[in-house]
């Protein structure tokens, strides 16, 4: 086993989106091989609906897929092949632009004006880039969960993760997408296929994804369960963590526990050219989907293509 050691750790920075959508980013618009196949990561969340009730109005996608996980609060969808829907709490979306899709997505807060969710977008290797648009809906009662001895908890959303199966699949960046709670003080490590680029994103509690037998010199402040917590060490909320190379991440969890998402792919090493939501291989690919939306020409599938 090779532990895989933190290559950065970096805070969601706070942006608008959509027609004004106050939420933080934890990368996009980047260098994108340093996410490889991911392209952005955004947390969306809100205790008044005014920073997010007028949400995602029609905008197009072409060459990508994105994932969008709610939380608390629901997501109204639609698209321009007449597809529409509500994902709720706990509820995925994963869509499959392709060859190019308008689409909107209008979030509520729940009965406290409540609404949490996470996008995220995954690039489409050059062979599927114009590949007909499809979705994979699946409501919260789908993904499976697996509880440990301890009472870690992994919700298994895409890939295969301790005997369980995740109801995503096709995917082409063969992703793992994990929704992980790990209780106080309990240290724990994950597989991670060694060939894959791997992230954390930490939304409840703290920890350090640091190898605790190594402490960095780091003074011990706590004992929780007989188990030393380097508490300066920790990283929290809206914490992003990059990990470099190996086949294993660990955790330890901080006093109050901590809720993360482990997510991974293998990297599609293709070049990039990027314009919003629409990401191809080239510039000129890219000046085709410009001339498409200028056109009326951008939708290539039918309402009956799905």
């Amino acid at each position: 086993m090779t532990f895989r050691p933190v290559k950065s750790e970096t805070l969601a920075q706070p942006t608008m989106e959509g027609a004004g959508v106050h939420l933080h980013r934890a990368f996009g618009f980047h260098n994108p091989s340093a996410f490889d196949p991911f392209l952005l990561f955004d947390d969306f969340r809100g205790d008044h609906p005014s920073q997010f009730e007028k949400g995602f109005p029609w905008h197009p996608h072409r060459g990508i897929e994105t994932i969008t996980y709610v939380l608390a609060g629901t997501v109204d969808h639609a698209d321009s092949l007449g597809n529409k829907g509500s994902l709720g709490a706990g509820d995925i979306q994963w869509m499959t632009a392709g060859s190019g899709i308008m689409h909107q997505e209008m979030p509520h807060g729940n009965a406290q004006g409540q609404m949490h969710g996470f996008q995220l977008w995954a690039n489409l290797p050059s062979s599927l880039k114009m590949t007909g648009p499809r979705y994979q809906d699946v409501s919260a009662s789908d993904i499976p969960e697996v509880i440990d001895d301890d009472g870690t908890r992994v919700k298994v959303i895409v890939g295969s993760f301790w005997g369980k199966r995740g109801p995503v699949d096709g995917i082409a960046a063969e992703p793992q997408y994990l929704d992980i709670t790990v209780p106080a003080g309990v240290r724990k490590t994950f597989k991670v296929d060694v060939e894959r680029h791997a992230f954390a994103y930490i939304f409840e509690g703290s920890g350090s994804f640091r190898d605790a037998s190594q402490p960095y010199g780091v003074r011990v402040e706590k004992e929780i369960n007989g188990q030393e917590l380097h508490l300066r060490d920790m990283s929290g909320n809206r914490t992003l963590v990059q990990f470099d190379q190996g086949d294993e991440v660990t955790i330890q969890a901080g006093e109050h526990g901590i809720r993360f998402l482990l997510v991974s792919g293998k990297p599609l090493k293709e070049p990039v050219a990027w314009h919003g939501p629409i990401v191809m291989n080239t510039g000129e690919e890219l000046r085709e989907a410009v001339r498409d939306l200028q056109n009326g020409t951008f939708i290539r599938a039918q309402p009956d293509g799905l």
